[in-house]
């Protein structure tokens, strides 16, 4: 039998073990998990009608600032919202917006230092120039439900029925 400060030792670590299984555990059933949470119906509407509705986390609120800021030049294109409508669209990226990584604000998402990470490695070039997808901004080409906010890996679908 083991003495008593012995045996706390052997629960101590036995412990800690038990929680640093359980830890990994969570970290690999949840690796390259990318959902998010995409519940406000305006801005699912009103962004998604002409692109994907990017997750507000994938931004940084300085980014997402400048981006409502220049809604009447929207890449192009005048995306100019109702006063109320652009203060909900607003309130909702802000409150939902990710890290600000860079100093000058990337206004695509394209072009920041995570999706290059996450893509340009993994993705060949032939794909974005493909028919099926165009660019890089046309996440729902291979992101099935990129429109409920899911990356998640598991349902990734490449232009040509590549799966992963």
């Amino acid at each position: 039998m083991l003495e008593q400060g012995n045996r706390r030792r052997f629960d101590g670590v036995a412990w800690a073990a038990a929680v640093v299984l359980a830890t990994a555990s969570v970290d690999a059933a949840t690796a390259g998990d990318h959902r998010y949470l995409m519940n406000d119906p305006t801005y699912r509407t009103e962004c998604g009608s002409c692109h994907v509705a990017y997750p507000p986390a994938l931004l940084g609120a300085g980014t997402w600032r400048e981006i409502m800021r220049g809604l009447d030049r929207h890449f192009g294109t005048d995306a100019s919202l109702p006063a109320s409508t652009e203060a909900q669209v607003r309130a909702f990226v802000e409150a939902g917006a990710g890290k600000d990584s860079a100093v000058v604000p990337t206004l695509r998402i394209s072009d920041t230092k995570w999706f290059r990470k996450e893509h340009r490695r993994e993705v060949d070039p032939s794909v974005w120039k493909s028919a099926a997808v165009k660019s890089p901004a046309n996440c729902g080409a291979c992101h099935r439900q990129a429109d409920a906010g899911d990356y998640d890996e598991r349902s990734l679908r490449l232009p040509g029925g590549e799966s992963r």
